[in-house]
């Protein structure tokens, strides 16, 4: 596929860009260190419309295509993949299933302000003994009029303390296993319904990801997403969407690695040259850019598959798969290259490699992506 750029999307492009070089790049590594919550970035991202970019203008999204969507998410994480991931959250795993399969009473209610970016979503599948393999969902719901009782435990949920929505997978039929999970949408606040403390990551530390707790939770049969029993399929079909989002944030690392180990190339000497023009280095920096271009042009396929109303399970999976992959080495290369000066905080590379190692595990593992593809590769 060929992408020549429209207008509007190099705007899009280009206004992540400064908007991640002046507001997001001078606190990044304060933020990286304490594990803060960057709450008033995420505000000015919602004023920009960059938290419900593809929800159309009547549920007061952005209305974009999902290669602008791409485009933003890259720059954003080539600057802090941190940021990136609770915009990719809010987008690709919220505020999309919420608009394709939401009732109209739950368009009205959450769609509508997680897409003005005036509250936050999560989104709450993984548990204690369900991660690679979603279909042992613990967490169930029993119906008692016209409420669902929730009771249960969710791991590892991003946005999960500063979220204000959550959409929350519960099993509400043992008997017929995975068909009998329900997709539910809780808020904040509601009696039973609690966090865990945050997380102490690796990387992505200025996101935060903590448990979730539901103890006898009352929530309105007026907040099940789509139907009774389609909640494995709706979040299987919601990650399938997520998966682009989480290549381009690997993108964006991939590309930043590049970036500041070319950068340095050109200024550090050694053996009385620059180093760039040393052949070992010169190596380096051509694998580097191969890694991060064909990242970006596996990603931006499978944006422009979805765009196109193809399918796009396959390319999805193969660019979170080699992006992840690309991101972790280029990260780690920025390292090499930069000798010791990689190894502290000052020149971020560092970071990059804590962040980029994440995007191998979450939204399905490296091996899961490999599944996924070998399935869709020998489907009749």
């Amino acid at each position: 596929m060929k992408f020549d750029l429209t207008e509007d999307q190099l705007m899009i492009q280009q206004t992540a860009r400064e908007f991640a070089q002046s507001e997001i790049l001078p606190t990044a590594i304060q933020r990286d260190i304490a594990g803060e919550f960057p709450s008033e970035i995420v505000k000015k991202l919602g004023e920009l419309g960059f938290m419900g970019m593809m929800v159309s203008p009547e549920y007061d999204g952005a209305g974009l295509d999902t290669i602008s969507y791409c485009l933003a998410m890259i720059e954003i994480s080539k600057v802090d993949a941190s940021v990136g991931v609770i915009m990719s959250v809010n987008n690709s795993l919220v505020c999309f299933g919420l608009e394709k399969w939401g009732s109209d009473f739950i368009k009205e209610k959450y769609l509508k302000p997680l897409a003005r970016g005036d509250k936050l979503g999560a989104f709450a599948l993984s548990e204690p003994e369900a991660g690679s393999d979603a279909t042992q969902q613990k967490t169930s719901a029993v119906k008692e009029g016209d409420y669902w009782i929730l009771n249960g435990i969710k791991n590892w949920i991003t946005n999960g303390i500063s979220a204000d929505y959550y959409i929350v997978m519960a099993q509400t039929d043992p008997s017929k296993a995975h068909k009998g999970i329900t997709a539910f949408i809780l808020e904040k606040g509601w009696e039973g319904f609690d966090h865990g403390q945050k997380e102490d990551k690796l990387g992505i530390r200025s996101s935060d990801t903590c448990s979730l707790t539901f103890t006898n939770v009352k929530v309105p049969e007026s907040n099940v997403i789509w139907e009774i029993g389609s909640g494995f399929k709706f979040a299987m079909n919601t990650l399938n969407g997520g998966r682009y989002g989480i290549a381009s944030q690997a993108v964006g690392i991939a590309e930043a690695s590049f970036e500041a180990a070319l950068k340095y190339s050109k200024e550090r000497k050694a053996f009385g040259t620059e180093i760039c023009n040393h052949q070992a280095i010169q190596f380096m920096l051509a694998d580097m850019s191969i890694k991060a271009e064909a990242a970006k042009l596996l990603t931006l396929q499978a944006a422009g598959l979805k765009d196109a109303g193809k399918t796009y399970i396959k390319e999805a999976s193969m660019a979170k798969l080699y992006a992840s992959k690309a991101a972790v080495q280029n990260a780690l290369d920025a390292i090499q290259i930069h000798g010791g000066y990689g190894y502290v905080r000052e020149y971020q590379v560092e970071r990059f490699l804590r962040d980029a190692k994440v995007t191998e595990i979450y939204e399905g593992t490296s091996e899961i992506q490999k599944i996924i593809i070998a399935r869709e590769l020998t489907r009749n």
